[in-house]
């Protein structure tokens, strides 16, 4: 069963009967959190408690066995301080989002160990695309090794050449910033880095990478992996502006990996051991 769950905004566009049958449609079960069905001040699905609370309710229901969430949004970040991660820690599960859900990516690994998943949404199943969907698959199934290659057609772009090895973390860039000096701050060192984002424009983007620039975290890791920036800028001036920021340390690198706000999408298994080649342009993932 999928456990579909909402830790940050509320949903806007859709319908959770569609969602439901959407889902099913794969062949699955499907239970709705409580804050589904909620809308707080315009931009969270149900006030901090209730979302915290259907967190680990999720986590602690026997029949569920792998935990989606509804959408991103606002409001990951304001559960973290309230979660018990002994519930956590005690009942791992797959965990499966992206955008905001970065913050609950970035605790549950550095609290708990838990490895996650970046990955679709339940908002969005009406909308997806065969790629998509067998990337999730794949992602959640793979063992020993696996290859993680854009949709056809999306090049992938290298910033700087060469190869890298290590643990692959990260997210949505704004809320991998927003949790820096917090006690679940990305820890980058020896680790391949993953970053999107969605309508952040050059100047902004900047300003993050500028942050992540002063707090070592480009120095300390292994390797860069950008994906999907959409919304934010032309796309080679996005390009240029991420070169800029490792024209220090030449860090292997590639750009416009599709994983991010984007569909078709790729699944991310965070937390797993990762072969960046940004000659050959190739992302593998060990287990």
């Amino acid at each position: 069963m999928i456990g579909i769950l909402a830790p940050s905004g509320p949903l806007r566009n859709g319908d959770l009967n569609d969602i439901k049958k959407s889902i099913e449609r794969f062949g699955y079960k499907v239970k709705f959190s409580r804050s589904c069905y909620l809308n707080h001040k315009g931009y969270l699905a149900g006030d901090d408690f209730i979302r915290c609370r259907d967190l680990e309710e999720m986590f602690l229901d026997d029949e569920v066995e792998i935990i989606m969430c509804l959408r991103g949004g606002y409001g990951a970040t304001r559960i973290l301080d309230l979660i018990d991660y002994d519930i956590i820690r005690a009942n791992p599960k797959i965990f499966i989002g992206f955008s905001d859900i970065t913050a609950l990516h970035l605790a549950f690994y550095k609290k708990c160990g838990l490895k996650t998943f970046h990955g679709i949404m339940g908002a969005s199943s009406p909308r997806w695309d065969k790629f998509s969907y067998k990337s999730l698959v794949n992602a959640l199934t793979f063992k020993g090794e696996l290859n993680l290659k854009n949709p056809k057609q999306q090049k992938i772009h290298t910033v700087y050449g060469g190869s890298a090895e290590g643990i692959i973390v990260g997210g949505n860039l704004a809320l991998i910033v927003s949790t820096l000096g917090t006690e679940y701050e990305i820890d980058t060192k020896g680790k391949i880095l993953f970053i999107e984002d969605i309508g952040e424009p050059l100047y902004k983007l900047d300003r993050m990478m500028t942050q992540l620039k002063m707090c070592a975290k480009l120095k300390d890791c292994s390797g860069v992996i950008f994906g999907d920036f959409k919304d934010c800028a032309d796309e080679e001036e996005v390009y240029n502006l991420m070169k800029e920021f490792l024209k220090d340390t030449k860090k292997p690198s590639i750009f416009n990996f599709k994983s991010g706000h984007c569909m078709p999408m790729i699944t991310i298994p965070l937390g797993e051991k990762c072969i960046l080649d940004a000659v050959d342009k190739t992302v593998k993932i060990l287990r």
